[in-house]
């Protein structure tokens, strides 16, 4: 399996990484909660991409980010990974809530190694066949798509875009980060009956971003001198 562990607790983080290498996976470790939801997101985006699935131990407790806050921007991103979560606190209140955010399995310390094994291996069966909901709503700082109504507004304030404009920024906010070639926009917004040599994209680029970043700040909106467009909030 690969396993990606987000675990503030080093001999926890230590005792997980060394026992599951030893049983032949591989395994990336994770200490604090934005650190391990950048990790995340990065491996959502290899398995959405053909990449091998991933299973993913998360700690409750963890610095800067918690662990059910991970849980929950994960499931709402789309993220396809299975999520076993693990926390020194064992209420079914705590179960339960980790449960409603999206998590697949929950697992109170201290634990059984062993009975990790087995809940990841049952996670790993299920995660190579598990397709995750696609969100209503995609969400990048105060831009906001709803994919039901096919309408978007940034600050709350409604967008008048057409289909080809809306079909643009759905792609490009469904991976906020991600850099989006001209070739793979075509592509996807287009189709193959559109000449790979027009700047229908650069066109579009432009349109959209007078309706969504002029007068807004932060820009969402970036352009990669020669290789393409990326959508992202800073930091």
């Amino acid at each position: 399996m690969n396993i990606l562990i987000i675990e503030d607790d080093p001999r926890i983080a230590d005792f997980l990484g060394r026992g599951l290498r030893a049983e032949g996976h591989r395994v990336e470790l994770a200490s604090t909660g934005p650190q391990g939801l950048e990790a995340a997101r990065q491996a959502a985006r290899e398995v959405a991409a053909g990449g091998a699935p991933v299973v993913l131990i998360l700690d409750l407790m963890l610095p800067g980010i918690g662990g059910l806050e991970i849980c929950q921007t994960l499931r709402a991103e789309g993220a396809a990974l299975p999520i076993l979560m693990l926390s020194a606190l064992g209420s079914v209140e705590d179960r339960v809530a980790g449960l409603r955010l999206g998590a697949d399995d929950y697992l109170a310390k201290p634990f059984d190694f062993e009975e990790l094994l087995a809940r990841l291996e049952s996670l790993a069966r299920r995660g190579r066949d598990w397709t995750p909901a696609t969100p209503s709503r995609l969400v990048v700082a105060d831009l906001v798509f709803d994919r039901e109504r096919m309408q978007a507004s940034r600050a709350g304030r409604p967008l008048a875009l057409t289909a080809r404009e809306l079909a643009l920024l759905e792609l490009m906010m469904s991976a906020p980060g991600r850099l989006f070639s001209r070739e793979r926009i075509l592509a996807n917004v287009w189709g193959a009956s559109e000449d790979p040599l027009t700047n229908v994209v650069d066109v579009y680029i432009r349109r959209l971003r007078a309706k969504i970043d002029e007068g807004c700040t932060p820009a969402l909106i970036h352009t990669v001198r020669g290789l393409g467009y990326r959508l992202e909030a800073p930091g």
